[in-house]
């Protein structure tokens, strides 16, 4: 049974019953398109953040820097990518809580996981990838962020980098926050409920672009177009996306409705999310925070190891899909 049935039942009356849109045009496949995916992303935006937002709640900052310190190195690797997963999904955001984990005595390979597994894996894009995908491709999506954000952290601990951050970053002085242990199940309810609507009302209007620009893309793009550009048959097709996608800066939750309708008009898979990582993970704004923080030298090193990484995930996946 098809849960979001109801939804593309009020997405066709509304594009070709009120609208009085035909069916059979391209511009009715494209508003019915964009109605619909609207529609199916804030009703799954709203339900995953809510959970995790009250998860959260039982895991305060104090704790989380706790849990990574004093750990095999490759364990803190494991556990600072799976916690990137259920923080701020925007790589920008990311940066601040980076440098406390790193002033606070967190191994440095570490707190790179985390900073990798944050914008690349998150629970808004997972959980729209599982709705529009299904579970086989928001499977390859967790899996093959969390991976390189696990190896590109262990490799980076074992060169002992940490004179190539910044000298400020460890002066810096950080009053860890206080937790209110005493809060009642009602208040971490409504706590969430409030973060999740602020959060919708910040991711909501990226998603509604990501989804417009999917349904041009759906609607209007020549069907075997990005197919002889990127297809399988071009051995440079991965490596070109991920250049592509640097320059555009913009959360998973944006880019996947584009994403979608590229594998729709046949880009492959592998292909696509090579692409998509490297506009959540290489953006331009990114790397402007992170040179405040990483000398020219480590900054240089990071971004070539992630970006091996996003292209060896893009040519794997298409090998195996």
């Amino acid at each position: 049974m098809d849960i979001f049935a109801p939804i593309q039942k009020f997405a066709d009356w509304f594009s070709f019953a009120l609208l009085g849109i035909q069916k059979e045009t391209v511009l009715g496949g494209a508003v019915n398109f964009f109605v619909y995916d609207s529609i199916k992303i804030l009703i799954l935006l709203f339900t995953i953040i809510f959970v995790v937002s009250f998860l959260r709640s039982y895991l305060p900052p104090e704790k989380t820097k706790k849990l990574l310190t004093n750990k095999f190195q490759i364990i803190g690797n494991v556990l600072a990518s799976l916690i990137g997963i259920i923080t701020p999904f925007c790589s920008c955001s990311a940066v601040p809580l980076f440098i406390g984990l790193v002033e606070s005595g967190v191994p440095l390979g570490v707190t790179f996981s985390y900073l990798i597994s944050a914008p690349m894996v998150n629970e808004v894009a997972a959980v729209m990838l599982l709705g529009l995908f299904g579970p086989t491709i928001a499977g390859i999506y967790v899996a093959s962020g969390v991976i390189i954000a696990i190896v590109v952290g262990f490799i980076l601990g074992q060169f002992k980098l940490e004179r190539l951050v910044e000298d400020y970053v460890w002066k810096i002085k950080v009053n860890d926050q206080v937790t209110d242990i005493n809060k009642t199940f009602k208040d971490r309810v409504g706590e969430a409920y409030q973060y999740t609507i602020d959060l919708i009302k910040k991711v909501y209007p990226y998603v509604l672009v990501g989804v417009a620009a999917g349904a041009l893309v759906h609607g209007y793009a020549p069907e075997n177009f990005l197919a002889r550009i990127a297809g399988k048959s071009n051995p440079l097709a991965i490596p070109l996306a991920v250049l592509i996608g640097v320059p555009l800066y913009s959360n998973a939750a944006g880019t996947i409705p584009i994403v979608k309708s590229l594998i729709e008009k046949g880009l492959p898979i592998g292909t696509s999310l090579a692409f998509m990582m490297s506009v959540t993970a290489l953006s331009f704004p990114e790397m402007i925070i992170l040179r405040k923080v990483l000398k020219p030298r480590l900054l240089v090193i990071y971004i070539a190891i992630l970006t091996l990484g996003i292209i060896f995930t893009g040519y794997l996946f298409n090998a195996i899909l």
